[in-house]
Order: structure tokens, then C-alpha cells, then sequence
């Protein structure tokens, strides 16, 4: 059993040194966002400062960019700096004046031989002017810096951008999943950006992934996932048990917490599909039905984007024995 995690350990990591792109620069995975929608950002650091390793990355979050959170690194210690905003801003009727204006992860180990995303979300404000919007960047190491920050368009240092656009756009897109779904609203909860991948033939397990909301005063649980494309719907989590990261089922399902968000991506919380009963096709709507403790069912179509073979970071192979 250690050897067969170690073999596909080893795999996901070949296949994510492999695939990961070649960038000169640190940008932005989605590069574009609609006014006034959520969006979640995938910093993409591809290489140190010289052949240094990064310890620590830190990202300026502008004025229009609200209700921000990210998402802790295993290995790294995440810190927020807040502050006051210059307006006024609402989020699911509460008024927001002052929130997170710095993320920093710190003390960690990226060596230039490798590469690594750094990930957050909030909202864009729908008062911002459509074109670029930069999230200036620090990569910090031992002896000096890569300074990300040049928001000139001409720079040799450009700040990651993301491109504004009006309404009609799913700023949810994930990994190529652009004709996800808008947001369902089930009680309290708001679903959003849901996809799931096309596998290859004979694959025996697929990953779902969303983007839950509570809006509501009271804790509510992700508790059953069914699919009629597989023999068994699981939630699953991937933890750091000492020095390794392992995934794992999770019986009892999943808190949301009270005016959290919650998101199922690859690398993270995600849905399996297990026992898959045929290969899911590009661009095919696969039915999933969401139980919740207290909102109850609802059911919905998870859009299959990309190939697995294009995506390591939701490789699964550890789970070939179930």
C-alpha cells in the first residue's frame, strides 16, 4: 500500500513538473472576470529569484477587489493585513468598508526548480472601469526579490492582470470549464462554478468541483453526492498527515460554515465519482444531486471541461484500489 502511494505520488509529481507551464512571468490562471462577480485567482509563480528558492509571496489586493479570502498553503503561514476602503462596498446585504489589502505566504521552500500557485478569491466591484486590473506581487528570497509590480503594460515586471469585463461572462470558470453553469441558490446556499472533467477510456473515478456559499446565521453540512454516471458519490478532502499530503473520504460530510465559502477544486475539498459506469466526454452535463443537512437536495449539471490527462493537479490514482 506505501509503495502504491509512493508510485502515484510520484506520478501526480512527474506529471505536474511536466505540465505545468513555462512562464517567464508570475500571471493570473483565469485572465479574465466580470464587474461585479465573484472571482477566484490562481497566482502562478514559475521560477525564483535568480536560482533561489521563494519563501515568501505577498500580493497587493487594489482598491474594487472585496471580500477577500485565501486559501492556506501546507507548509507555508498565510497572514492578511486589512484595512479601510476608500467606499463602501455590499456583500449578500451587509456593507463592507474595510477588509484584507495584503496576503502573505510565508516561510515556506519553492525551489526555482519548481512551480506553484498561490490562490485567493473575492468580488470585483461593479463600479470598476472594464480593462486590466493588476494584483501587484512579491517574491521574496534569501539574498533578494522578484517584484511583480509594474502595472505600466511596458514594465519587464508586469503585476499579474486580470481583464474586467461587463456582465455575461461565469467569472467561475475554472480550468477551462467557461460554460459552467450561473449560481443555484438552495435555502441558504449558493452553488457556483460547478464542473467536472473528461476522463479517459476505462478511467474508474471522475472529480466534481464548486464553489459553495452559506449565506445564512447557521452552519449547514454537506452530507451525500449522487450521480447516475457512477456507482458511488463520495466527498473527499486532501490533508497533510506529517510530511504527506493524502486524500481521503470524509463520512460524515462537510461543514459550511455561516457566511463562509467553501470551494472544491483540485488539490483541495472535491466530490468523487467512483465506479464510473462510462467515460465522461468534453463538454458533457453530468447530473449531480447535493443532499445538505439542512437546505436539503438539489440537483444540477456538472459541464465536463478539458481532458484528465490535462489536468495532474486532480490526479486520483491512489484511488485505482477502491
Amino acid at each position: 500500500m506505501i509503495g502504491s502511494f509512493a508510485r502515484a505520488t510520484l506520478a501526480a509529481t512527474t506529471l505536474i513538473a511536466l505540465t505545468a507551464p513555462a512562464l517567464a512571468h508570475a500571471t493570473l490562471e483565469n485572465p479574465k472576470a466580470s464587474l461585479g462577480a465573484s472571482y477566484k485567482a490562481v497566482l502562478r509563480i514559475p521560477h525564483g529569484c535568480g536560482t533561489e528558492a521563494t519563501h515568501t509571496v505577498r500580493v497587493q489586493i487594489p482598491e474594487g477587489f472585496y471580500n477577500v479570502k485565501p486559501i492556506p498553503k501546507a507548509g507555508w503561514t498565510l497572514e492578511t493585513v486589512t484595512g479601510p476602503h476608500q467606499n463602501t462596498y455590499v456583500n449578500h446585504g451587509a456593507q463592507v468598508s474595510e477588509g484584507v489589502i495584503e496576503i502573505v505566504w510565508s516561510d515556506g521552500n519553492l525551489p526555482n526548480e519548481f512551480y506553484d500557485e498561490f490562490v485567493f478569491r473575492g468580488t470585483f466591484a461593479d463600479t470598476l472601469e472594464e480593462g486590466p486590473f493588476h494584483f501587484p506581487a512579491i517574491q521574496e528570497c534569501a539574498n533578494g526579490e522578484e517584484a511583480w509590480t509594474d502595472v505600466s503594460g511596458s514594465g519587464d515586471m508586469p503585476a499579474p492582470s486580470v481583464t474586467l469585463v461587463a456582465g455575461g461572462m461565469d467569472a467561475h470558470a475554472h480550468h477551462g470549464a467557461a460554460s459552467a453553469p450561473a449560481e443555484t441558490t438552495i435555502g441558504d446556499l449558493t452553488i457556483s462554478g460547478a464542473f467536472t472533467r473528461a476522463t479517459l477510456p476505462n478511467a474508474p473515478v471522475a472529480g466534481g468541483f464548486l464553489t459553495l456559499t452559506n449565506n445564512g446565521t447557521q452552519d449547514d453540512t454537506l452530507i451525500a453526492v449522487e450521480t447516475p454516471v457512477a456507482k458511488e458519490g463520495q466527498i473527499h478532502e486532501m490533508a497533510m498527515e506529517g510530511d504527506v499530503m493524502k486524500m481521503r473520504q470524509l463520512p460524515d460530510g462537510l461543514v459550511i460554515p455561516a457566511g463562509e465559502t467553501v470551494v472544491f477544486e483540485p488539490g483541495g475539498y472535491h466530490l468523487m465519482f467512483m465506479g464510473l459506469t462510462d467515460p465522461i466526454a468534453e463538454g458533457a452535463a453530468v447530473p449531480v444531486t447535493l443532499t445538505f443537512e439542512k437546505a436539503g437536495t438539489i440537483t444540477l449539471d456538472l459541464i465536463a471541461a478539458g481532458s484528465a490527462a490535462d489536468a495532474p493537479a486532480a490526479d486520483h490514482s491512489s484511488h485505482m484500489g477502491h
